[in-house]
């Protein structure tokens, strides 16, 4: 896991493309020029966008977003995630949010990530049950999506319920300490 970087852009691109039945209607990933560099440009202090690859052949597995990152008294982001169709269903991106959350509570000093999922994606509640995320509510007409206010189900999960995994090498971008208590 690292950062996306300007240098993925053509791998990325073509595994968007590859992927939007997939993503469809979940996530709309760009899948143009442009569109990568206006979502390369979000990358800030309060936004992050990391990436998974496999070790053995460095596929494209998915990326992980985390936004909103609020420090201090707070230290909380909400998260967002896509896989590509190439390797999907093989538990790569369990994987993923295994490297994401140790990232977000050790090197950024995160106390909380949320991540809100339409109930209808079975597929993405599963993941986030799997990684030990806790369901802590239900949110109608969250977000306006494909057109239309969405529902959608709200996880969390917590520094102090986390189960660290003891085989994780977490490969990300060093990241500058986290401020605050």
């Amino acid at each position: 896991m690292r950062a996306l970087r300007a240098d993925d852009e053509a791998a990325f691109l073509e595994a968007c493309r590859d992927s939007t039945a997939l993503h469809h209607p979940w996530v709309s990933p760009p899948t143009d020029r442009e569109g990568f560099a206006a979502y390369l440009a979000r990358e800030s202090a309060s936004f992050r966008l990391l990436l998974v690859r496999r070790r053995e052949d460095d596929a494209l597995i998915g990326v992980f977003n985390l936004s909103q990152i609020v420090r201090g008294v707070f230290r909380s982001a909400y998260l967002g995630y896509y896989g590509f169709s190439a390797t999907t269903g093989r538990g790569y991106m369990h994987e993923g949010m295994t490297l994401l959350v140790h990232h977000a509570f050790l090197t950024i000093g995160l106390h909380r990530i949320e991540a809100n999922v339409r109930p209808e994606n079975r597929a993405s509640i599963a993941l986030v049950r799997r990684s030990g995320f806790e369901r802590e509510g239900y949110s109608p007409n969250y977000l306006f999506l494909d057109g239309a206010w969405r529902d959608h189900e709200r996880w969390a999960i917590r520094r102090e319920i986390w189960r660290p995994s003891e085989d994780v090498e977490v490969l990300a971008a060093p990241e500058e300490p986290a401020s605050g208590p």
